[in-house]
């Protein structure tokens, strides 16, 4: 995805909710330039990455209206086989509701609210927002940012370590069944040597996902673990953020898969190297 696709995306989103409406409104941009920094990241580390994010306010027609202007943008993207998000709870008895949610297809993001405008009148004025999921500017697009995470790394050439590790990514990365992020500065391959050995460490992140799809990608994985052999413990952690942990009964590779505040599911796989230890448990 580039910048005018996300724009183009999100314009056809606030066409899908507003061209059906009656009273037919009129859009007024809110708003400076679409595109800025990404947001996604909870750590708050750097990102080269940028998103797009439209705002329109619907005027045009009474402020009483507004409530059904947001009532019928949610009919419409439900039409549409958007789905709702969670986090966001609709209040259909007070006269200023809020509705937020996602498109399931390419996890682009939107809300219609009511502002107040005569709160003693409950009259308002309805508004859409649409933001794009995250991408990378021209110059630094990768063609592999949602290709298999084992993919994003040639192991060190003679290290069978490295490949089991990314070996277990691949599969975790199967069982998870969402799209890989591109790779996050402090991710990828890493040795690590200590007293007792060497570790090689394999870590990846997916895009960010709803907080129910993020608990069902984390149950694929613990569904694969288990049919696969694997030690499996939960990690605790907040309920709305399921994490766990799972060590291979052969090899003693330990991963872990937890769901982050940003709703991505981040692994991290851990692979005892030639003169690392010789068991490790989940």
């Amino acid at each position: 995805m580039n910048e005018q696709q996300a724009i183009d995306r999100a314009e056809e989103i606030i066409h899908q909710a507003v061209d059906g409406m009656s009273p037919q409104p009129k859009l007024e941009r809110m708003g400076g330039a679409p595109v800025g920094a990404c947001t996604a990241r909870d750590d708050h580390g750097p990102d080269d990455r940028v998103q797009v994010t439209v705002v329109y306010k619907l005027t045009g027609v009474p402020g009483a209206e507004a409530q059904n202007l947001v009532r019928q943008a949610r009919d419409a993207w439900l039409k549409q086989g958007h789905k709702h998000n969670t986090s966001g709870e609709v209040d259909w008895a007070g006269p200023f509701p809020a509705v937020y949610m996602r498109t399931e297809s390419d996890d682009f993001w939107m809300d219609a609210v009511t502002g107040v405008l005569d709160r003693a009148k409950g009259e308002g004025l309805a508004s859409l927002k649409v933001t794009s999921p995250c991408f990378l500017p021209p110059g630094k697009a990768s063609a592999a940012s949602s290709a298999d995470p084992a993919a994003l790394e040639a192991p060190p050439t003679d290290d069978p370590a490295a490949r089991r590790a990314l070996g277990h990514s691949s599969r975790i990365y199967d069982a998870l069944g969402v799209s890989a992020a591109p790779t996050q500065p402090g991710e990828g391959l890493s040795t690590v040597r200590g007293g007792a050995g060497a570790w090689v460490h394999h870590t990846w992140s997916t895009v960010p996902l709803a907080q129910e799809e993020g608990a069902r990608a984390v149950t694929r994985a613990q569904a694969y673990f288990r049919s696969d052999g694997w030690s499996v413990r939960p990690i605790p952690a907040p309920q709305d953020a399921p994490a766990l942990a799972a060590g291979h009964p052969v090899d003693h590779t330990v991963a872990q898969v937890a769901v982050s505040a940003t709703g991505a599911v981040r692994v991290a796989v851990t692979v005892p190297g030639a003169d690392g230890p010789a068991s490790a448990d989940a």
